[in-house]
């Protein structure tokens, strides 16, 4: 398999969508990426919409470039099995409850024992400790309790989240990022141990909205919802054009407030005192902001964009996915791949990120069906016969 990640083994039996992500770029940079779902039924997100001719689509793409097989981790016959092929792996990842393992007879100590360089990845709502460490959790509460709910939205309306589950998004993130750096030490000391990294998807969210906790601790400055402006720049907001269609500017620096400025053909405010520095803009904001929304406003798209262009200003149409996709940088970038599918011939999907010059990896195929690398895991890897097969598939051990 193509990627710098080629030739690492990672076992993946979490489920929904930030564990399993975090596998799932692992999987992307080349990892050889087995995920183990509970037989009959699989993983929730196989029943999330939309659907296409009785298919999952976010599962395709959720869960790519993995294998698949079945397995019930809560019966001996099932931990039996697991033991047997935990050697061959790198990397664990699993988002169960604190000790759900445990009681499985696969505590850390037995992992480690069966393989003594095992990375595990334990993701959790709130970590492996802590009084809420038992509570469960998804991506909204990941947002609501990280502080993200509290800072989106317009200042007199309702908290908003996200219209993804960015929550699980940002949580996967972390958890590729951190069993990497778990790796790099196996990498560099041929004796270094195992590994078990407490991934706590609430902290991971709180992690990205860097300034708040300085802020307060200094300040004693809540920071709240401004709706489509921003807190430590300006003019920056979101603006409707003459033909309807949405833009947002940016630009805190002197020298990219004096194109922007230029773009709507107001020079006089490039040496407006009021306006000198970024942070004397910002206290100023809605007036600025006014200036170029009544601009953005008498003119279309077009002229929006042609104007900031020639001025090399920062303003940036509001994409849909259809836009996205028909935009000359995406097809350029191949941003939009198609790969194979077994259902659909091929489908299209977000293409890797970050791209490698010199070992480029790649989107090799959708997720597939339940169990469709069974046979590969239980007998090519295993040795087990067609009738021991049958039989552990009748007892629902697989």
């Amino acid at each position: 398999m193509p990627g710098p990640l080629a030739g690492l083994k990672v076992i993946d039996i979490a489920t929904i969508i930030a564990a399993p992500f975090a596998a799932t770029l692992l999987a992307d940079y080349g990892a050889e990426v087995l995920k183990i779902e509970m037989p009959g039924h699989g993983d929730g997100v196989r029943s999330f919409p939309p659907f296409k001719d009785g298919k999952p689509l976010w599962w395709k793409a959720a869960n790519r470039n993995k294998k698949f097989a079945t397995l019930d981790l809560r019966i001996a016959q099932g931990v039996a099995l697991f033991k047997q092929i935990l050697p061959r792996f790198d990397v664990l990842i699993e988002n169960f409850r604190p000790g759900t393992l445990d009681r499985w007879g696969l505590p850390k100590e037995v992992l480690w024992s069966i393989q003594p360089r095992l990375v595990i990845l334990r993701a959790t709502a709130f970590g492996q400790y802590g009084p809420y460490s038992n509570r469960p959790g998804f991506a909204r509460v990941f947002e609501a309790m990280g502080g993200l709910t509290y800072v989106t939205g317009e200042p007199d309306g309702e908290p908003t989240h996200p219209g993804y589950p960015i929550g699980d998004a940002i949580g996967g993130l972390f958890g590729a990022v951190g069993a990497l750096a778990a790796l790099w030490k196996r990498a560099r000391e041929p004796d270094a141990p195992g590994e078990e990294i407490d991934l706590a998807l609430t902290e991971a969210v709180f992690r990205l909205l860097d300034v708040l906790p300085i802020e307060f601790d200094q300040l004693g400055f809540v920071r709240s919802r401004i709706g489509n402006a921003n807190g430590y720049s300006a003019p920056a907001a979101v603006f409707c054009t003459k033909d309807g269609r949405w833009v947002t500017l940016a630009g805190s620096t002197n020298a990219l407030y004096a194109a922007n400025c230029r773009a709507i053909e107001r020079p006089d405010l490039i040496d407006d005192r009021r306006f000198a520095s970024n942070d004397l803009r910002v206290k100023h904001m809605a007036e600025l902001n006014g200036v170029f929304a009544a601009w953005c406003g008498a003119h279309t798209l077009d002229e929006v964009l042609a104007a900031f262009a020639k001025a090399e200003g920062t303003i940036a149409p509001i994409y849909s996915i259809e836009q996205i996709a028909d935009d000359p940088q995406t097809k350029a970038r191949e941003m939009i791949t198609r790969v194979p599918d077994r259902d659909f011939g091929s489908v299209a999907m977000s293409n890797v990120v970050p791209r490698f010059t010199v070992d480029p990896a790649q989107v090799r195929h959708a997720a597939g069906d339940l169990g469709q690398d069974n046979r590969e895991v239980y007998q090519d890897w295993l040795g087990l016969s067609p009738g021991e097969m049958d039989r552990l598939s009748r007892d629902k051990v697989i």
